[in-house]
């Protein structure tokens, strides 16, 4: 299989947006869009997305994971970039509709089809830069991805960055290209300078995200993370991995923490990104102020172990899921 993201299946559900509505959702082969070179997204960024997986189970048949909480999330973004907001049946739908399409192209688990609806301003206006996009394109790409994990999990180093943030207030809950744009320029200097694999992004000492991933704090029996506001992504890994930690018996504490407190407590717990692509990555290294900072003694810990199987057996059908979060495509 190729690298993660540049596989792809052979069709996409499509539709558009203009004069006030959309057009039927139509199921179509995958190719370039034709775009403007005019179009709002190209000059003022009016674009979001949204990144989640299906899984085939042994009976042949597809499993998408959390498909409204993601239909929920993206509907937000789109209303805070003020793009025309799709409802949520026709968005479903369309995601239904390109796992259907490309049923065939789900590899077996622990392998994945990566789901990613994408909204776009197409108004054809450079002139436009304060003001919507009152054409939009929206189409669900799918891509065939392995185990994020082949080989094992290895422990990541994180550079503590203490001042900047990963993105504006008012969009970190935002998913869209501009938030990831904007924690790549940091990334690499950090990753030149320190050899590190992420930032996390922790403004005035406020820990908060790195640039593509939420940040968790597991002992024995405390799951820690931020609270959740406007300054960075609500991660549906996040959000499940807590649902099933309450359920398992962690204390699950969602309250602001302080680098202070972080540098203190990776003495004794394991320190975890949370996301669609690798569920749970174990943090081995922390680099603060040109200093090297171990996570308890480097290595993946257990209770990383222990969540990341009590949410993937679920994915994969091992599992019943008492939640409600699969959603089943013949």
């Amino acid at each position: 299989m190729k690298l993660f993201g540049t596989e792809f299946g052979g069709h996409i559900a499509i539709a558009q947006y203009a004069d006030g509505a959309w057009t039927a959702p139509s199921i179509e082969p995958l190719a370039p869009l034709p775009m403007h070179p005019a179009a709002h997204v190209f000059h003022y960024a009016s674009t979001c997305f949204e990144g989640f997986k299906a899984y085939r189970w042994k009976d042949g048949k597809g499993r998408i994971f959390r498909l409204h909480d993601h239909v929920a999330r993206m509907r937000k973004s789109a209303a805070s970039l003020c793009l025309p907001v799709p409802g949520a049946d026709m968005l479903a739908n369309m995601v239904i509709g390109a796992v259907h399409a490309n049923l065939d192209a789900i590899p077996e688990p622990p392998a994945s089809l990566y789901l990613r609806p994408t909204l776009i301003g197409t108004l054809e206006n450079i002139g436009a830069a304060a003001a919507p996009s009152t054409k939009a394109t929206l189409f669900v790409l799918t891509s065939p991805v392995g185990d994020y994990f082949a080989g094992g999990a290895a422990a990541l180093k994180l550079l503590v960055e203490d001042q900047k943030a990963r993105t504006t207030e008012q969009l970190g809950s935002t998913k869209t290209g501009g938030n990831y744009a904007a924690a790549l320029g940091p990334t690499i200097a950090a990753k030149e300078k320190y050899g590190v694999d992420q930032v996390l992004f922790c403004p005035d000492g406020d820990v908060q995200e790195t640039g593509a991933a939420n940040f968790l704090l597991i002992s024995d029996d405390e799951i820690l993370t931020k609270s959740l506001d406007t300054t960075f992504l609500h991660g549906m890994t996040r959000d499940s991995i807590l649902k099933l930690g309450a359920e398992m018996g962690y204390r699950i504490s969602e309250r602001p923490f302080t680098v202070d407190e972080l540098l203190e407590k990776v003495a004794t717990y394991e320190a975890c990104l949370s996301g669609t692509a690798a569920t749970l990555s174990p943090v081995g290294t922390l680099v603060y102020k040109g200093e090297e900072i171990r996570v308890r003694d480097g290595q993946p810990g257990p209770n990383r172990k222990k969540l990341q199987t009590a949410l993937q057996n679920i994915q994969y059908g091992l599992e019943p899921d008492t939640h409600g979060w699969l959603t089943e495509v013949a």
